[in-house]
């Protein structure tokens, strides 16, 4: 197996759905200022990298983050990746679903008239098929829920393994081999994706000692 073979997943900038926790499936919500900010600081991480192929799901909110990522002429719109269609629980939180199914669980249960968990996995699956062909790295702008599937079908285990995924907006997770082995090489990373300040360092006598490049 090559081990240049590697997904590189961006999950979208911040959206005021994902402020909120309210399930974003199909519906087309904008970036926020600051997920703006985001996806042109995830463009300048990936700046100078090589991708056989720039994917991204039709929704807004993920063609926006590539293209402020500096990706919109080189990406393809691919449908099989776009988020989890959420039915009538479209644009609810979790706390607003328990009201009338407690104890509830996307994982467990799923949405009521949307894509079951095999569905949205079936989906996963196609795009990993399609992936082992190419020889080098490939970059998907796309969605948490979608992303986590994704990662627990490229491991082998079941689609509900995701759950234990954690992927906040606007991170950079990346897929790929030890030896034969599938593997996560990074996950939900935010490492040079913040911008950095310049902060004075005084001594006792509030003298200038030192300038230290921190995140923020």
């Amino acid at each position: 197996m090559d081990e240049r073979l590697q997904m590189w997943l961006v999950r979208h900038g911040e959206t005021e759905w994902s402020l909120n926790g309210a399930h974003a499936g199909i519906t087309d919500v904008a970036l926020t200022d600051r997920g703006r900010h985001q996806a042109a600081m995830i463009g300048r991480h990936l700046e100078g990298k090589r991708f056989v192929r720039v994917l991204t799901s039709p929704r807004e909110r993920a063609r926006e983050t590539c293209r402020l990522a500096g990706f919109g002429n080189v990406a393809q719109t691919e449908d099989a990746i776009q988020e989890w269609n959420y039915g009538s629980y479209e644009g609810k939180t979790a706390s607003e679903i328990r009201q009338v199914r407690p104890e509830w669980s996307i994982w467990k249960d799923g949405p009521r008239g949307g894509e079951t968990i095999d569905q949205v996995a079936a989906r996963a699956k196609s795009v990993i098929t399609d992936f082992v062909s190419c020889a080098g790295a490939v970059l998907l702008f796309s969605h948490a829920h979608f992303l986590r599937i994704l990662a627990a079908c490229w491991l082998g285990l079941e689609p509900d393994t995701g759950r234990f995924l954690a992927m906040d907006v606007a991170s950079l997770s990346i897929l790929g081999h030890e030896r034969e082995t599938r593997v996560i090489r990074l996950w939900n990373d935010f490492a040079g994706l913040l911008p950095t300040r310049k902060v004075r360092a005084l001594d006792s006598h509030g003298n200038n000692v030192r300038r230290t490049q921190v995140k923020r």
